[in-house]
């Protein structure tokens, strides 16, 4: 029996990037399904009123990125020394803020700002192509996989649905992609049911 438990709602969201992280490390879990009909109640028993929730035996967290960095640090991916676990750090921090632009549009602003933000997205994608260009171990930092590349991993799926060409210009970002979905356990989640029929977004656009 796995200690692991994920609460969120039947969509990817915030949670895909922990449900990555557990996957590519083999790691089992119990997911549950928040849906409407059971949110009102739940709510009030979560310490911010917000989802992912996740249980591991006695010890209940809140807040994603809390959730993601005490994973990180159990699986032996948040670095090799203090230096790696720093510039990890200073990756998803940026990663995060992407990503928080992408949920303002997504929820916010996608008629009205969808084109502002497709040409403002090159800037922000290059960013990666040179930082990964520059570290030659293959990943954000180091050469290992980390915290940070499961966020930019989906960041980088979730932009190839919103725009298909966006990668064209970036071949080294493209190969990154590439090989991180060809690691066996992403591979076999990503072309898994549970993967393709969970929604991107809970308001349906992506």
């Amino acid at each position: 029996m796995t200690s692991l438990k994920l609460w969120y709602f039947p969509t990817r969201g915030r949670a895909e990037s922990v449900r990555l992280m557990l996957t590519d490390q083999g790691k089992q879990w119990e997911e549950v399904t928040v849906t409407g009909q059971t949110w009102g109640t739940l709510k009030k028993s979560c310490l911010f009123g917000q989802l992912p929730k996740l249980e591991d035996g006695d010890l209940t967290l809140f807040q994603t990125n809390a959730i993601r960095r005490y994973l990180a640090r159990r699986l032996g991916v948040y670095g090799q020394n203090e230096k790696e676990t720093a510039l990890i750090d200073m990756m998803d921090e940026s990663l995060t803020d992407l990503q928080a632009k992408y949920m303002k549009l997504i929820y916010q602003e996608y008629e009205s700002g969808k084109d502002k933000y497709l040409q403002e997205l090159p800037q922000n994608l290059a960013r990666y192509e040179n930082i990964l260009s520059c570290n030659k171990g293959g990943f954000l930092v180091g050469s290992q996989i980390s915290l940070a590349d499961y966020i930019l991993l989906l960041l980088l799926l979730n932009h190839q649905v919103l725009s298909p060409s966006c990668l064209d210009l970036f071949p080294i970002l493209k190969s990154y992609l590439d090989r991180l979905c060809s690691r066996p356990n992403l591979k076999a989640y990503l072309q898994s049911d549970a993967f393709k029929n969970r929604p991107i977004n809970a308001n349906g656009k992506q």
